[in-house]
């Protein structure tokens, strides 16, 4: 307990020291001491820190806590009216651009499939006795 006592004088850097040094020597005592630092509460900085952060991100609407369908208000309502309208415009746009989208595969697919199947029926009309038409180079 000694040790501890004067590693707790020395402060946290002294504690990050011989927990690197632990994990380069043998790793689980390297694990052990920094799980003992979690428990003991002798890192408080990362407890604090950490909600602290969750308690901004709910604040400003960040991570977990942001919708992306409601963002949240600026306190000018003629701007937040703007944008809600612009952004159901973009998504609508975006819906209408994917559809075009694949219509578009459809049809290249489409027609892909009746050149092989024309290419297919023709060298099976070739077989039977009659020439190809040549291929268009592509």
């Amino acid at each position: 307990m000694q040790l501890v006592a004067k590693l707790d004088d020395y402060g946290k850097p002294a504690w990050i020291a011989v927990m690197i040094v632990s994990f380069i020597i043998f790793w689980p005592i390297g694990l052990a001491i920094l799980l003992y630092l979690i428990w003991s509460g002798r890192m408080a900085f990362w407890k604090d820190a950490g909600r602290d952060l969750a308690g901004q991100a709910r604040r400003h609407g960040c991570g977990l806590y942001r919708s992306f369908r409601q963002p949240p208000s600026t306190g000018n309502r003629a701007f937040d009216e703007y944008r809600a309208e612009a952004l159901r415009r973009l998504e609508d746009e975006q819906k209408e651009f994917t559809d075009f989208l694949d219509r578009l595969r459809k049809a290249r697919d489409k027609t892909e499939f009746d050149q092989f199947m024309a290419e297919r029926g023709g060298t099976q009309s070739a077989s039977a006795g009659e020439a190809p038409e040549p291929k268009p180079a592509v």
